[in-house]
């Protein structure tokens, strides 16, 4: 398993595409930058999907599904097997991001790459079954390198299958208990931030436990520090079977020519990961929301990203991504279907 396909080139933006869009949003019919940062949006777009006007409406949405060693240390709000419990919540649409998926006309994709539930058998899950959760990342490698491979693969599988249908956007979501510990470690590692900066109450955690939370995240760090330098390795070190999937369908999206946007701190931690590996990939990922949980306004800094929508979520499940899908099919709809001054002879300002 040498292989090392997240290196790949990723496609490259119509520049062409760009530059008519740009041109055309100058000539709208409205003063110039007044629809912010949807202006913008609209034209980037264009660029990635090569076509002057530019739209969204096939929406796939992946779930990534794993649990996490590290829970061991009590680290998380919620037992473990609810884990297992939301994937049949997910495929029977009881789940917030089951109903967004349903209002927003996308397929929903649920991928259960390795739970503790032993011998978890759902309709309209996939079971990838590349272990029984992680192992205990304070004690070792939360995954070896042949598992943390198959996550990857598990993402760009996804990703393939997305592209196969026509989406012309991707959404990828994370269900696993545990794995805001995981995520926070990650982005310490990668960062070299103070763990307490970046972690916080996860599903809900009193300031006794995110106080723990944090020791077990600094042990973590310590042990795995002579690699922090690798970044797969530290992916495998500190992150989840789930982590790791959505790593590998941001760089297969951006290999393929998908846009995606990026959901909560748990995926952004991940499109942080997808960067360092292949930093091409970076002009594919819209980032849809600024979650509750304080590690993700820093990452997003890290990434110079411009979230879309700022509402103090902090489900996961990609549910702020899905919620900002209306608006990139707004900017595209009026970029695209807004009169131009020409067309609709209306005045423009003097040049």
């Amino acid at each position: 398993m040498n292989d090392t396909w997240w290196l790949n080139p990723c496609k490259a933006i119509d520049a062409h595409a760009y530059e008519q869009a740009l041109t055309r949003q100058q000539q709208l019919t409205k003063p110039a930058g007044s629809l912010g940062h949807l202006e913008a949006l609209a034209v980037q777009l264009a660029g990635l999907q090569g076509q002057v006007k530019p739209s969204v409406d096939a929406l796939w949405i992946a779930i990534f599904a794993g649990d996490h060693g590290v829970v061991a240390e009590g680290v998380s709000a919620y037992p473990q097997e609810v884990t297992g419990q939301m994937l049949h919540n997910f495929v029977s649409g009881g789940a917030a991001i089951s109903v967004l998926a349903r209002q927003l006309d996308a397929q929903l994709e649920v991928v259960d790459l390795g739970t503790v539930t032993p011998s978890l058998d759902l309709p309209g899950v996939r079971h990838l079954n590349i272990g029984a959760g992680t192992a205990n990342f304070v004690n070792g490698p939360a995954m070896t390198p042949v598992q943390g491979r198959l996550a990857l693969q598990a993402g760009r599988d996804s990703a393939q299958r997305a592209r196969e249908k026509g989406a012309q956007l991707f959404i990828g979501g994370e269900m696993g208990i545990g794995n805001t510990t995981a995520a926070s470690a990650l982005a310490c590692a990668l960062l070299d931030c103070r763990v307490t900066d970046l972690t916080g109450p996860g599903t809900g955690l009193d300031a006794q436990g995110v106080s723990h939370k944090v020791t077990v995240i600094e042990r973590a760090i310590a042990l795995h520090a002579a690699q922090r330098g690798d970044t797969l390795q530290t992916l495998f070190n500190l992150g989840g079977f789930e982590i790791a999937a959505l790593v590998g369908a941001y760089l297969a999206c951006a290999q393929a020519g998908i846009v995606v946007l990026v959901d909560g701190f748990i995926c952004t931690v991940a499109a942080l990961v997808a960067t360092r590996l292949n930093p091409a990939c970076r002009e594919w990922l819209v980032f849809g929301h600024r979650g509750a949980e304080p590690g993700h306004r820093h990452v997003l800094q890290s990434l110079d990203a411009q979230p879309l929508l700022d509402l103090g979520l902090r489900l996961g499940e990609g549910s702020g991504a899905a919620l900002a899908v209306p608006v990139l099919r707004l900017a595209c709809a009026l970029h695209g279907q807004m009169a131009t001054f020409a067309e609709a002879a209306v005045a423009d300002r003097p040049a």
